[in-house]
């Protein structure tokens, strides 16, 4: 396995977004929230909306509350810098932000920011439970899929550390507590769940263990090998890959690791310019993991292997798909040994998308893309989520469409992916 620098994967982690989008600024929107609490519209009475990209924001003692004795001074703890913005650090080393919360304490959201520098400023259902489960009644959201906020449980943190068995610890403690949240949450908030995965041996005990107490799902980078992993093409993780097709237990893509979209945008620009393009390329770039699983081979050694492509966007879908029918006929004809399927069959047996902002996917492309591939999500509370107007958006744009099919985008596809126990 090739040598990751510990140097660079600090610095990366120390990066963890633009550190000026944490800085005082940005556009308040205000927000009439009387208007934004009235649950679930009575057109989709009956349908449990499953929300499949939101994110949890770690909270400040949820590794030094947990950690065991020989740990406690070891682990990431919260620390306030001179420029008034709170970060995680690691001893003396700083492991990059809190993460993306755009909705302040007051339900009013800021625009062209990443998150408040302070953890106080923003909505208190960032990280804590029950503000959380009150913003989703409000919403008219019955369960959510979560993810990390911060970059503290990230592979290149955690290997730049040095320390194997305190990196598995970390790992292993927001696990723990992603347990606490399932229950303590009645079912409703299902974190995905971390590994260690740059260590084949503790990524498969960890792995078996987060399934066996019943977490739904994993999430992983499309491109390993960045962190000095061998690729998905590798035998490495077969026997991981065998455990998650045998388990139905779904991987996860969220957004897109297989570009670095900050590459693209021009110099020169501001902030707010260069997060624009970043963030519709981070969503289009899916079409990258897309298309890596679908000429690796993979998916017909693993026929059950269930693949989330998470704040992906669905629009792309029909384009990327189509380009990859022409590349099979003018690319891969001497693969036919290991592609038994065409790229439509794949995206049809193995992976999902999610849409959240777009009005022209879920209104025109549905039956395209398939209805039985297509997720809704809000991505609360980052940037570009939707808020405020989620049930006027779903009206809106799944207003045409049969009971069945908005049962399925709504519900019935995120039950059947994540294995939801409703």
């Amino acid at each position: 396995m090739a040598e990751a620098d510990p140097t660079e994967l600090a610095t990366a982690a120390k990066k963890y977004w633009n550190s000026e989008g944490y800085t005082d600024g940005g556009v308040i929107r205000e927000v009439d929230y009387a208007t934004q609490t009235g649950g679930l519209d009575p057109m989709f009475e009956g349908i449990k909306i499953v929300d499949t990209d939101t994110h949890i924001t770690e909270a400040p003692d949820l590794f030094t509350s947990r950690a065991p004795a020989k740990y406690k001074d070891k682990v990431p703890y919260v620390k306030r810098d001179a420029d008034g913005v709170d970060r995680w650090y690691v001893g003396d080393r700083n492991f990059g932000s809190m993460g993306g919360n755009v909705i302040r304490a007051d339900n009013n959201k800021v625009l062209g920011r990443l998150a408040f520098p302070k953890l106080e400023q923003a909505h208190p259902g960032g990280h804590i439970l029950k503000h959380r489960l009150q913003a989703m009644d409000d919403m008219g959201i019955y369960a959510q899929i979560c993810y990390q906020n911060s970059g503290v449980t990230q592979a290149g943190s955690l290997m730049s550390l040095g320390d194997n068995d305190l990196a598995t610890s970390i790992i292993q403690t927001y696990n723990d507590a992603s347990v606490e949240y399932q229950t303590e949450s009645g079912q409703r908030v299902f974190n995905m769940a971390h590994l260690p995965f740059w260590d084949q041996g503790e990524l498969m005990k960890e792995a078996r263990r987060c399934i066996d107490m019943g977490l739904r799902g994993f999430v992983l980078p499309d491109t390993p090998e960045r962190v000095g992993v061998p690729s998905f093409m590798s035998d490495y993780w077969t026997p991981f890959l065998e455990m998650c097709d045998a388990t139905g237990t779904p991987l996860n893509f969220h957004l897109n690791a297989a570009i670095d979209p900050n590459m693209l945008t021009w110099e020169g620009f501001a902030f707010e310019q260069q997060l624009s393009v970043v963030a519709t390329m981070f969503s289009i770039g899916n079409a990258a993991t897309l298309g890596n699983w679908m000429v690796s081979g993979r998916l017909d050694r693993h026929p059950n292997l269930k693949l989330g492509l998470i704040e992906s966007g669905a629009g792309w879908v029909p384009f990327a798909v189509e380009a990859l029918e022409h590349q099979f006929d003018e690319m891969l004809a001497s693969k036919r040994d290991i592609l038994k399927k065409r790229p439509w069959q794949y995206f049809r047996d193995h992976f999902f998308c999610t849409f959240w902002f777009e009005k022209i996917a879920p209104k025109h492309m549905l039956e395209i893309i398939g209805v039985d591939n297509v997720m809704f999500e809000t991505d609360f509370p980052h940037p570009t989520s939707l808020y405020p107007g989620v049930q006027a958006h779903l009206k809106d744009v799944l207003g045409g469409h049969s009971r069945e099919v908005q049962k399925k985008v709504l519900q019935d596809n995120a039950v059947r992916l994540y294995n939801l126990p409703f």
